[in-house]
This record gives C-alpha cells, sequence and structure tokens, in this order.
C-alpha cells in the first residue's frame, strides 16, 4: 500500500474512513475539553473530511468533575440542534472509578456505550488502581453492564498479569489512537503495540480533548506494523 515508506500518517493511513470514534470529549462545555460549541462543529467537519461515519461523546463524570446525566443530556440535545452533518452523534460517559461512581452506579445512573446499552466505559488514575478494583469491576458486571476500560496502555501501574486479570474478569479494552502515534511518549506507544499484538483491543478511539491537537494526531506518523494490527 506505501511500499516506500516506513511511516504514514493517520490521515493518509485510511484508518479514519468508516471509523466509529469510541472515546471523545468533543461535548462543549462539560469537562476538560472542547469549550464552545464552535470548535465541536470544526471538529465535526474535520471528521467528515476524514471519513468518520460515528462518534460516542464521552465525557468525564468523576467527583472532580461531576456532572450530571440530566446536564449533560441537555448538552448533547444542544449539539444535536446545531450539526447538521452525517456524522452520528451518541451520548454516553467516561466514568472514573471514584465514590461518585459508587453512588451512580446504585442509583443506576449512568451514560452507557454501545447500541445495545449495556457497555460502561471506565478509567481510573494513571497512577494508582482504585481500593478493590475487582470488586468495582464485578460488581458493575453484577449490574447487568460489561466494562469497558478507555486507554489501558496509559496506567503506569498495569503491568502484563494486571491485563490478564481484568480479561478473565471480562473486562474489555479501548485504545487510543494517540498512544500509536507515540503522543504519550515510547513507553505507552510500547504497550499500545504490545496490547494490540495480544489481539485484546476491542474498541478505539481519538480521546480528542482540542481541535488542534487532534490535527496533530492525523498528520502524525504511525509504523506499517500499527497499521496492521490495526486492521484487527
Amino acid at each position: 500500500m506505501w511500499p516506500l515508506k516506513k511511516r504514514i500518517s493517520l490521515k493518509e493511513s485510511g484508518i479514519f474512513e468508516d471509523f466509529t470514534d469510541c472515546h471523545s470529549h468533543i461535548l462543549p462545555g462539560v469537562d476538560d475539553g472542547v469549550q464552545t460549541m464552535e470548535e465541536a462543529l470544526e471538529i465535526l467537519r474535520l471528521y467528515e473530511e476524514l471519513g468518520i461515519k460515528s462518534v460516542w461523546l464521552t465525557p468525564h463524570i468523576m467527583e472532580d468533575m461531576p456532572n450530571t446525566t440530566t446536564h449533560l443530556r441537555e448538552r448533547y440535545a444542544e449539539l444535536q440542534a446545531a450539526y447538521s452533518g452525517p456524522i452520528k452523534l451518541h451520548l454516553a460517559s467516561e466514568n472514573m472509578l471514584d465514590n461518585l461512581f459508587e453512588e451512580r452506579l446504585e442509583k443506576n445512573d449512568l451514560l452507557p456505550l454501545g447500541e445495545s446499552g449495556n457497555h460502561l466505559l471506565v478509567e481510573t488514575s494513571y497512577f494508582s488502581p482504585p481500593m478493590g478494583l475487582n470488586n468495582i469491576l464485578l460488581r458493575i458486571k453484577t449490574k447487568g453492564y460489561y466494562p469497558i476500560l478507555a486507554h489501558p496502555e496509559r496506567y503506569v501501574y498495569m503491568e502484563r498479569k494486571d491485563y490478564q486479570r481484568l480479561i478473565e474478569l471480562g473486562v474489555k479494552f479501548q485504545l487510543n489512537l494517540p498512544s500509536l502515534a507515540g503522543m504519550y511518549g515510547n513507553r505507552i506507544k510500547k504497550k499500545a503495540m504490545w496490547l494490540l499484538s495480544e489481539k485484546v483491543i476491542a474498541y478505539t478511539g481519538t480521546d480528542i480533548h482540542h481541535y488542534d491537537t487532534f490535527q496533530k494526531l492525523i498528520y502524525t506518523g504511525v509504523s506499517k506494523n500499527a497499521q496492521k494490527l490495526l486492521d484487527f
């Protein structure tokens, strides 16, 4: 496909054609992602140019960003009203496994990911797991949801045995494309490549927070091997 190049940009690779972005922070003014409706629409126009077909808006819900389901649905309705393009928009959330999540799980006050409505995108601190991580994940499953761990390659505390234990618990993994492009550093890139090679990645996403960083991402080169592994 590109025999003379050792690397190719994500834009040139065609990975975004008919792509579903399973992790984004495009919903404006609700977390540390996009802040204005104008920027959100600008990103969606770029998505159209790339051939992306659908995107899951997954704003943070955590003790530091205690978004309510009602507020997020209101902002989502505003974005739907403002955007008239072909990309399918879906609302979910990225849930930090903290005390607020425990309260919301108990009340079943959640915004699940996926068409079936029974998957939850979850995350932990990058540096240490919450107390009783396995028990939290089992409670999620008891409530009828499948946990999807956001960007597993980025957790400093996780080693191979930790990933294997999560897989045995029925946890699915969502990879960030910037990890493969080396935008978080070489160590995380190596972990991302390993997880792909082990065929344990179920979902991919951009984890986009800003237009400028997304533009940088699409023009960043990835290896031939990374592209082959993405064709799982």
